[in-house]
């Protein structure tokens, strides 16, 4: 057993693998949906995660229940965005996985569509997610290691009445993903897009829309955090760069 466990470092160290139990995450948006279940799947597996959120109340209280570091930032605040990754970094003893989750909607008519608000989506789904990148790259770049998962959403891939400052801000992001891939890929990062299909959360309520019952039919964030491990978990000599969920047979 000891021969095969070192036989696995030895493996683990010339391939790259990305063994879940020495990773040391940061999720943005972590203290609720995608962002809380991923980091949950992840403590579960070994790794270290600190959980970014506004709330800094509810992040301390959701990170002290999974056994996550909370770190409250708004990622649309440069100052913040900059004291959050150092602060990860030090507090997780390094810094190799993000999941640049953070996000929000509002949904309006293009006629009705006020700019301040489109203003707003903007500054945390894409200037934000920007920002948290930028300075996660420049560590996973001078360590030549790292994982960035942007989440997006199909809402990136087609539009729909009513999406305007959504879509626009996850068409955004869907094509800043593929520019840092090609810049990042020469230092060993990987540079990955997932896309979920709607998926049951506080996003909708969040949004100003009405909250809708629970459908068995329909994703979870389980299915999302899932999906985040199996894109960390392959061997480091790949990846995959997009990934979309859908549900497979959604009734209403």
């Amino acid at each position: 057993m000891q021969v095969f466990g070192l036989f696995s470092v030895i493996l683990c160290y010339i391939w790259g693998i990305m063994n879940l139990s020495e990773a040391k995450v940061l999720i943005t948006g972590g203290s609720s949906g995608i962002g809380l279940e991923t980091a949950r799947q992840l403590i579960a597996q070994g790794a270290k995660v600190a959980i970014c959120g506004r709330n800094a109340s509810k992040l301390t209280q959701i990170a002290e229940a999974i056994g996550a570091i909370a770190i409250p930032a708004d990622v649309s605040q440069e100052g913040e965005v900059k004291s959050m990754v150092a602060t990860a970094i030090e507090k997780l003893g390094g810094l190799n996985v993000l999941v640049n989750n953070a996000a929000f909607g509002a949904f309006s008519p293009l006629v009705e569509l006020e700019t301040a608000k489109f203003q707003e989506i903007i500054a945390t789904n894409v200037v934000g997610a920007m920002m948290v990148g930028r300075e996660c790259a420049k560590h996973f770049s001078a360590q030549q290691n790292g994982n960035i998962i942007n989440i997006a959403s199909t809402a990136g891939r087609a539009g729909f009445a009513g999406g305007t400052a959504y879509v626009a801000s996850k068409f955004a992001l869907a094509g800043m993903t593929e520019c840092w891939r090609a810049e990042l890929r020469k230092s060993n990062v990987r540079v990955m897009l997932l896309n979920p299909s709607e998926v049951q959360t506080e996003f909708i309520a969040n949004a100003g829309r009405e909250a809708r019952p629970f459908n068995a039919t329909k994703l979870q964030a389980r299915e999302i955090a899932h999906t985040i491990i199996m894109m960390l978990s392959m061997d480091n000599v790949g990846f995959i760069t997009e990934a979309t969920v859908w549900a497979t047979n959604p009734q209403n």
